[in-house]
């Protein structure tokens, strides 16, 4: 491969990155205007280290150390000498990334719809869950009852059956305990004095009461929404990680493209958060939630087969879409409206 051919192909796979992750940045953003400044520029150097050299290079040679038991030198010997093996390799552990970064997302959502707020945008069925959001530990349930269904369909080893359930089983730990710890941290706060803009929860990125921008969050708050915002970032790349293969075997030309992706991502999600987009568009957020939702589905359900990343990023589109259409809608009706 000539170094005219790897460039074009780092290109395409930025360019791809950046077409199918437009939903991501909207997500990003619905949890980064919670932070200040600081923890935005962070985002933009820490993040991208972690996105970037965590995500797109270590976490890959990690996933295939696991499961072909292999040390990291021998991965990496494999990922140079035999691409194509190592790519396969990675394939094999798809329906474990699957789950994890499928159960965790699908708890994100299923927390945002179970929380009553003012502000809707799919009226009847969100004031249905608001409602029954009084049972308790309903979302972690839902997100048990999804996990174990995506086990017993898959037709599969037994001993594969129980990698999927103990991967999903750590994905609804990991926000578990990112949520309690948040919560911990919010109740310090309180008892120590620290101004808080309101009672939300930080993981959510909401203003419950959907228009006005949220003040910052502050000490441990800000980064355990920092700690969540990197997860749930990572927990969109998994499948586009695996996908990559298909443009090319090299795994050092994966890692720039989707690097580049990622950084076009991320300054994308730093500008809404500074254009205040998801305030003058209060339904964007709802938008966001229901993608993740989505693709946290999609992810549960093809944990034994394969996600075409194309389906996945533009149905994530057009509910975010559709969500600002509504958005625009809504601010016209008010500014025709008399005062």
């Amino acid at each position: 491969m000539t170094a005219m051919d790897t460039v074009g192909r780092a290109l395409l796979l930025a360019a791809v990155e950046v077409s199918l992750s437009f939903d991501n940045a909207v997500v990003n953003a619905t949890v980064l205007r919670r932070l200040s400044a600081f923890w935005q520029r962070l985002f933009l150097t820490v993040g991208m280290l972690i996105a970037v050299v965590g995500m797109r290079l270590l976490f890959p040679l990690l996933v295939v150390a696991i499961s072909a038991r292999l040390s990291p030198v021998g991965v990496l010997h494999l990922a140079t000498a035999d691409p194509h093996a190592y790519d396969l390799r990675l394939a094999s552990a798809r329906p474990e990334i699957s789950a994890f970064g499928g159960a965790f997302l699908l708890m994100v959502f299923l927390d945002f719809l179970f929380t009553e707020r003012d502000l809707t945008w799919l009226r009847p069925l969100e004031r249905l869950s608001a409602r029954i959001s009084r049972l308790d530990r309903l979302a972690p349930a839902i997100a048990l009852g999804a996990l174990l269904a995506t086990a017993l369909v898959g037709q599969h080893p037994e001993s594969q059956v129980n990698s999927v359930l103990a991967a999903g089983l750590l994905g609804i730990i990991a926000h578990l305990l990112i949520s309690g710890l948040s919560g911990l941290a919010e109740h310090g706060s309180a008892e120590d004095g620290v101004d808080r803009a309101d009672g939300a929860d930080p993981t959510d990125g909401a203003d419950r009461k959907g228009s006005a921008a949220p003040a910052p969050l502050r000490g441990r708050d800000a980064f355990f929404a920092f700690c969540f915002l990197e997860l749930m970032d990572a927990s969109f790349s998994f499948d586009g990680v695996i996908g990559a293969f298909a443009f090319t075997s090299n795994l050092f030309v994966i890692a720039v493209g989707l690097g580049i992706g990622a950084l076009a991502v991320r300054s994308l999600t730093v500008h809404l958060v500074r254009r205040g987009t998801l305030t003058d568009f209060v339904y964007l957020e709802h938008g966001a939630h229901y993608a993740i939702g989505l693709l946290g589905t999609l992810l549960l359900a093809t944990a034994y087969g394969s996600l075409p990343q194309l389906l996945s990023g533009l149905l994530g589109l057009g509910v975010i879409g559709t969500s600002l259409a509504s958005s625009v809608v809504r601010n016209r009706r008010l500014t025709r409206s008399p005062v």
